[in-house]
């Protein structure tokens, strides 16, 4: 195989520990909040407002608005307000603030990115492309969400990344989201909870029901079983749970798209949102949605989960359903094919398989197509994001494990009407560690969930040892001919 040219972009994006959000910071010893909320009603309303000043002084340069965000964390804790007088909105802010924290994002790492075309190509010159750029970011107990970036390539190539702001802003959670019987059944079912008690909740529900309608069913049938046996508990909170676990979010259009961030909301992914593997996906009638699955991860288990998105302002996270929803890195292709959604997935840790489904959020029978083959990656394969369709057929991204946990990144291309057949394959990586590439939180690791073709060129944007993030290039004719002479 003859060496590809590979250009390296002079991009390199580092973790900032500067971009912090404020989130609750509230004891879980109701005595300790009590004694804290005491202090607070002690003081004068003078010594308040010096207090407030304070906090105003030495936080407000670095938040765009911090008085509704300590608001909201004094309405978490004004249950324990143990007094029946008004109190001022200045002391409520200061409560607020004595229950808030701030937490910077990034300040481990910033890394395993994806790339899309951006939704807005207004204004971009005839052969440049705007995009959007989602990326892992991971701050103190190791905790990750979704960062975003954006940027142009140029005509001639030339990458350029538009400046981010200091500030970062959490979306409002929509309060009364919406949901599908059908899918939302489908879920009970798969985790164990086919029983009478699902059947008494679900039953009275419309095929499209919101949030406060389960909530009603749910406290109609609690009461009608009363006293709860173990069962009908446990179907009740995992109906709950299964609420909570699907949910939307909304950012406000004043917002700059790296000033938008996705964080843990759910229980299931209280320690982190991983590998966010973005694909504009084109369906039959035209419609483009952006969609991502990614790893939620709760501190013991992983489960994946799907985003779906418009216009990056409103996005609605799902569960997926089915045999096949398990393990990391499933990655969904960008349309149907022969009818059917069709999905990349490990299934088993080493090996990488395909799954078709006529329904987007349902996946079983996983075909394997791939397995470790050489010894860069012996240990395991899996994808570096959605598989990419060009002339020749579906480019696949991989990820080796070879011999001292080290990561590179290949390539294998599949049959576009049947992608159940590996036509081409690189015997060597397309990319390994070298340099300063090799250093961070996991050392000798290059991993990417996501690329893109423009002007005959892979754009690979890559995480470095799981701390930074960098970019590639490299002539897809050039890798469409070394896949076919690794197919020989």
């Amino acid at each position: 195989m003859s060496p590809l040219a590979i250009h390296r972009h002079q991009i390199i994006l580092q973790p900032e520990s500067a971009r912090v959000i404020i989130r609750p910071f509230i004891p879980s010893s109701s005595r300790r909040l009590s004694t804290i909320i005491g202090r607070a009603l002690a003081l004068t309303e003078e010594e308040v407002e010096k207090e407030l000043t304070a906090v105003h002084a030495d936080f407000d340069s670095r938040h765009l608005d911090i008085e509704p965000v300590l608001m909201s964390h004094f309405a978490k804790v004004q249950a324990e307000v143990f007094t029946q007088r008004p109190l001022s909105r200045s002391r409520q802010l200061l409560i607020g603030a004595l229950f808030s924290g701030e937490y910077s994002l990034e300040a481990a790492a910033l890394f395993n990115p994806s790339i899309v075309p951006h939704p807005d190509q207004s204004g971009v010159p005839e052969g440049g492309l705007r995009f959007i750029m989602s990326l892992r970011a991971t701050g103190e107990g190791h905790i990750s969400s979704i960062e975003f970036r954006e940027g142009t390539i140029a005509p001639d190539g030339h990458i350029e990344l538009t400046p981010v702001s200091r500030f970062v802003s959490l979306p409002e959670v929509l309060p009364n989201p919406g949901y599908r019987k059908k899918r939302f059944v489908i879920k009970l079912h798969e985790m164990g909870f086919d029983n009478e008690c699902t059947t008494a909740v679900m039953d009275a529900l419309a095929t499209e029901f919101t949030r406060s309608e389960l909530a009603v069913r749910v406290a109609s049938v609690r009461r009608e079983r009363l006293p709860l046996s173990h069962e009908t508990k446990r179907t009740l909170e995992c109906i709950q749970w299964l609420a909570d676990s699907n949910y939307e979010l909304r950012f406000s259009e004043k917002l700059a798209l790296s000033e938008r961030i996705l964080f843990p909301v759910s229980d299931n992914e209280s320690n982190g949102i991983e590998d966010a593997r973005f694909v504009r996906f084109i369906e039959d009638d035209g419609i483009v949605t952006y969609c991502a699955t990614y790893t939620a991860y709760n501190g013991r288990a992983i489960l994946p989960q799907l985003i779906e998105t418009q216009d990056f302002l409103h996005f609605r996270v799902l569960t997926l359903n089915g045999s096949a929803v398990q393990n990391k890195g499933m990655a969904l292709f960008p349309r149907r094919i022969n009818g059917r959604y069709a999905m990349l997935s490990r299934q088993d840790d080493e090996n990488l398989f395909v799954m078709f489904s006529d329904n987007p959020h349902y996946w079983s029978d996983p075909h394997l197509i791939l397995r470790p083959s050489e010894v860069w990656e012996s240990v395991k394969i899996g994808n570096c994001g959605s598989p990419i369709e060009t002339d020749a057929g579906w480019l696949v991204l991989t990820h080796g494990v070879g011999p001292m946990r080290k990561y590179c990144i290949g390539a294998v291309l599949l049959d576009l009407d049947d992608p159940t057949r590996v036509i081409g394959r690189l015997r060597e990586p397309l990319l390994c560690p070298v340099g300063i590439e090799r250093e961070g939180y996991v050392p000798n690791v290059v991993y990417s969930c996501g690329s893109l073709i423009h002007g005959g060129q892979l754009i690979l944007p890559y995480a470095m040892s799981d701390k930074a993030t960098a970019i590639v290039s490299l002539p897809v004719e050039g890798l469409l001919a070394s896949l076919k002479e690794g197919a020989a």
